[in-house]
């Protein structure tokens, strides 16, 4: 077996290497080749190109030395984009689904956490306008009133800093404008959906003051159904809003004020099948037939409001200050056997708030560009948990109370040594301390479900403690433009992930800190517009040194039932590559490819039983190869268009457990979405149907491994076919 296993990577690393080799020579050989087309060709076929703000000033996104996708307003809408989940397939080497506690799960190239609970930071971050989010739960976002959505990859630890060893994924919203307009949308299809978008820009006062407001609905039956009582499951209902206002002091100082607010609180959340047999209960035969004593439920609830000062000083300097401050609660209750019998549920109940502060100054003169600045971040959770069953002669109660707090102060600047050859040399330091307590008690089995933690009960854990952690994020880079259409680069840099405190431990392990996660990553990449513009080519390839990762596990205790621990299990070395091509051969049709490759091996595992398992285990969500081919073709009809699109992507073996359960890996699947879309003259309106998962695959997504503890394994599978239909209107 291992022989056939090193066979396999063996041949993976020459098809890499082959591929590193045949595209950087084409993007030398179009760049020798290629001539600057005249208007008469660009007018024929090329490609649109996109403006990013990775490096947090806007730029050509091929003029970035970084590892970038940039998803634009028209790109989401032709992958039926309905929430953060949808652009998984458009990105490499990410890995992206709502967890069981309607968390983001987010992976960029092997890297993130499937952990949910709040003691458990992200290894990704996600941000809306500058402001970090700060809990899993409420970061998967519905699109709405969005202009693109970036994706960072690697460790972004000098610019974006807290909880980015992965990565970064950033929305950015619509701008305003000093144009009364506005838009909306409403879409209807299978499984009972309907929902509904709408924004509209309002100028209040001309060249001064202007609004903006948008609004999204989504309501949908369940996937599943429990046969128990006939009920959907996996419902949803969801209301977001969003009230925005600019105020323009004068040509060079810009106040923007948002409020944001969110609920979605479905009559069911998803019951997961039963992979294996639960207590004499058989594997269930259909992953969208399940059975559950009781309906799931995760109720989320978010708001927010954010203050960002722009101010021009001078034709070099610019100062930026953004002021944020936001609110979760979270409620679940999941059915953790999920039978009909009620062996046992879990719960929890999560209040989270959290305040930042960020002082940014920008440079941009002839030869060096820079960015620094000041940040703060705290935040404060609370959260219930317990473990409820008529079989079970204790009812178990926790309180986690834990408060975050981070400070940081980053620089980073690029200097042209030549008018083709330019250095980037970067640098953040990060403080971090995290404060924590942790209650348990015991109640009668006979204590009503939910618990109140305030019934009478035994104190069994009382563990009040506190560390704090610190560390020195570097970059350095050097970038290269081989012609006004070819960047080569290289970079070195690291990630950083503070430490912090087992959330689900009982005993005096608990008031042991586990240790941050770190990693050195090393990345080389050429970006390229070829052959008159009608190709975007872009490669990168990576090694990630990745130390400590915190992971968690569920294990048997010494009592008969089971724990989960959460600590840092080793070492990982993570190499991959990533091409994305974007062509337009003729006007018409706009083809697009994105190939992601990881290879992806833990170097050190430290087991429950302190032994080394590394040649056991396999890295989480680290699928070997991720592809996507995709395009689209207009046809003019009159003075309007048909837009006609289709995409199939291809996902081989992952593993979706800390475990590496065999049977709650998914052995690979292939996905198939296709739209079409009329747009009427000058965009006023368009009409649009479409269709995803067309061969209805079945797969899962990840999953519950309580094997070591319970004897039984639960599965949650991605979603089946479905289709919709959508009318949009502009105005």
């Amino acid at each position: 077996m291992s022989t056939k296993i090193g066979g396999r990577r063996g041949r993976a690393r020459v098809s890499v290497t082959a591929l590193v080799l045949g595209a950087a020579l084409t993007g030398a050989a179009g760049a020798a080749t290629a001539q600057t087309p005249s208007p008469e060709d660009d007018a024929v076929a090329s490609v649109d190109e996109v403006v990013v703000s990775a490096r947090r000033r806007d730029e050509r996104l091929q003029d970035v030395p970084v590892a970038v996708t940039a998803l634009s307003e028209q790109t989401l809408q032709n992958l039926q984009a309905g929430d953060l989940g949808d652009i998984e397939s458009a990105v490499p080497n990410l890995t992206l689904h709502v967890g069981d506690a309607s968390n983001a799960v987010v992976y960029i190239r092997g890297v993130g956490q499937i952990d949910s609970l709040a003691f458990a930071d992200p290894g990704v971050g996600v941000y809306v306008d500058d402001v970090y989010l700060g809990r899993a739960q409420g970061a998967f976002l519905d699109v709405y009133d969005v202009a693109r959505i970036e994706v960072l990859r690697g460790p972004q630890g000098t610019l974006y800093g807290r909880n980015t060893i992965g990565g970064a994924v950033k929305f950015v919203s619509q701008p305003m404008t000093d144009e009364f307009e506005g838009r909306g949308e409403v879409t209807v299809g299978d499984y009972g959906r309907r929902d509904a978008k709408a924004s509209v820009n309002v100028p209040l006062v001309p060249g001064k003051l202007v609004a903006k407001a948008a609004l999204a609905m989504a309501k949908r039956d369940g996937y599943a159904e429990n046969t128990v009582d006939g009920s959907d499951d996996g419902d949803k209902d969801l209301l977001a809003g969003r009230l925005a206002f600019e105020y323009r002091a004068t040509d060079d100082l810009t106040f923007r004020l948002n409020f944001d607010a969110s609920q979605d609180t479905p009559d069911t959340s998803r019951t997961p099948a039963r992979a294996t047999p639960v207590f004499g209960v058989p594997a269930s035969t259909d992953p969208f037939k399940v059975e559950a004593d009781f309906n799931d439920r995760n109720d989320l609830k978010t708001s927010g409001v954010s203050l960002v000062a722009d101010w021009r000083v001078s034709d070099v300097l610019s100062l930026k200050s953004v002021t944020a401050y936001r609110r979760m609660d979270y409620d679940t209750k999941l059915d953790l056997d999920a039978t009909a019998f009620g062996f046992f549920g879990v719960y929890d109940d999560e209040a989270q708030n959290q305040v930042s502060q960020e002082f940014q100054a920008t440079y941009t003169g002839d030869r060096l560009t820079a960015v620094g600045g000041l940040y703060y971040f705290r935040e404060h959770d609370l959260t219930y948990s317990g473990l409820y069953g008529p079989d079970i002669a204790l009812v178990t109660g926790s309180l986690n109370d834990q408060t975050n707090t981070s400070y940081a102060v980053y620089g980073q600047g690029s200097y042209a040594l030549t008018d083709a050859l330019s250095l980037t040399a970067g640098l953040r330091y990060t403080w971090e301390s995290k404060d924590f307590a942790r209650t348990q008690k015991f109640f009668d089995a006979s204590t009503p479900f939910p618990v109140d933690y305030g019934s009478p009960g035994l104190l069994v854990t009382d563990i009040d403690t506190s560390h704090d952690w610190s560390s020195l994020s570097p970059k350095l880079g050097v970038d290269y433009k081989v012609s006004d259409d070819v960047l080569a680069y290289v970079s070195v840099s690291r990630g950083f992930k503070s430490g912090g405190f087992d959330g689900r431990s009982n005993d005096a392990d608990g008031a042991r800190p586990y240790e941050p996660e770190t990693m050195w990553a090393y990345e080389a990449g050429v970006k390229s517009v070829l052959f008159d513009h009608r190709l975007i080519a872009n490669l990168a390839v990576f090694q990630n040194d990745y130390t400590d990762l915190q992971l968690s596990s569920f294990v048997a205790d010494s009592g008969g039932g089971f724990a989960a621990l959460f600590t840092n299990a080793g070492k990982a070395t993570i190499r991959g590559a990533e091409l994305e091509l974007t062509a337009r051969p003729v006007e018409p049709l706009t083809l697009n490819a994105v190939i992601g490759y990881l290879d992806a091996r833990y170097d050190e595992y430290i087991g429950p039983g302190g032994l080394d398992i590394s040649d056991q285990r396999t890295p989480v969500n680290a699928p070997k190869w991720s592809v996507r081919l995709g395009g689209t073709y207009r046809v003019e009809l009159g003075e309007g268009s048909l837009v006609l699109g289709a995409d199939v992507s291809r996902r081989s073996k992952t593993y979706s457990t800390v475990s590496s359960s065999e049977i709650l890996a998914e052995d690979g699947y292939t996905l198939v979405d296709a739209f079409a879309r009329y747009e009427a003259p000058g965009d006023r309106w368009f009409l649009s149907l479409g269709g995803k998962n067309l061969t209805d695959e079945r797969y899962i997504t990840h999953g519950f491994d309580l094997s070591d503890s319970l004897g039984y394994q639960l599965a949650y599978y991605g979603a089946p076919r479905t289709w919709s239909a959508t009318l949009g209107v502009r105005f």
